[in-house]
């Protein structure tokens, strides 16, 4: 996908706590354009999850306009935005987040249910997501049924059937050994390579390293912006880890 998918003009947020303000995220400005790979970085309480729940569609800014693939998002109300992120925005999280007793071609139609898309072709459009992370013979099982890099597999099959506009990911290797992790960056790397927009939140420069672009925050605000000239390559490092190996 090419063109503008993300323009965030002055974006903040602000809690109230107690009878202070706290200002999570200041006067954010921010192009993401079709096919990028973004790494949002920065330690704890610096801004960058409260970024992804604005860029997600999770939350609504106190101030500052954002447009998602050329909707206007900043004023839109709960149920505005919950169509919105169905229709455009896949999400992975660490936690995984899958129904256990669902199978995982069940859990990838979830957001077509919501979508009310006729069953047939809701089941077609899951098998062929699963086919494409690798788990078109693991349809049938349960997640009980799954290693922990299987079930993040069929979680990015789920953020994927839809054909979002964007793929946010959050700590998406967090609870992963190494091996694992290098398995779903390849993936991430391999649909980005597809044409996907990727923005992958994440505070270890390992997993950045992978990205095309990277961003750190710090105070709420942007304070690096670069450009990755050369990105590691997650499925080559894979390829060289000899059996028993972690990555270096």
């Amino acid at each position: 996908m090419t063109g503008r998918i993300i323009t965030a003009e002055g974006l903040s947020k602000e809690y109230r706590v107690g009878h202070g303000v706290v200002r999570a995220l200041q006067d954010l400005n921010l192009t993401v354009d079709g096919g990028d790979f973004v790494a949002i970085m920065g330690p704890s309480g610096s801004g960058k999850s409260t970024c992804m729940h604005l860029l997600g569609c999770l939350d609504t800014p106190t101030e500052g306009r954002y447009v998602l693939d050329g909707e206007d998002v900043s004023a839109l109300g709960r149920d505005g935005l919950a169509e919105l992120r169905n229709r455009k925005i896949g999400f992975v999280f660490q936690a995984f987040n899958l129904l256990p007793r669902a199978t995982a071609q069940r859990n990838v139609e979830m957001p077509l249910m919501y979508a009310r898309v006729p069953p047939s072709d809701r089941q077609a459009r899951a098998a062929t997501a699963l086919e494409m992370v690798g788990l078109g013979d693991r349809m049938h099982h349960r997640p009980t049924q799954l290693s922990g890099g299987q079930m993040q597999r069929v979680a990015i099959a789920r953020a994927i059937v839809n054909d979002p506009v964007l793929l946010l990911a959050d700590e998406p290797t967090g609870a992963l050994d190494t091996r694992t992790g290098l398995e779903i960056m390849a993936l991430f790397q391999q649909l980005n390579r597809d044409g996907k927009t990727v923005i992958v939140v994440t505070h270890e420069p390992e997993i950045a390293r992978f990205a095309r672009r990277v961003l750190r925050f710090r105070d709420g605000r942007v304070v690096e912006d670069r450009t990755v000239q050369e990105p590691a390559d997650a499925a080559g490092l894979l390829e060289a880890l000899p059996a028993g190996e972690e990555a270096v």
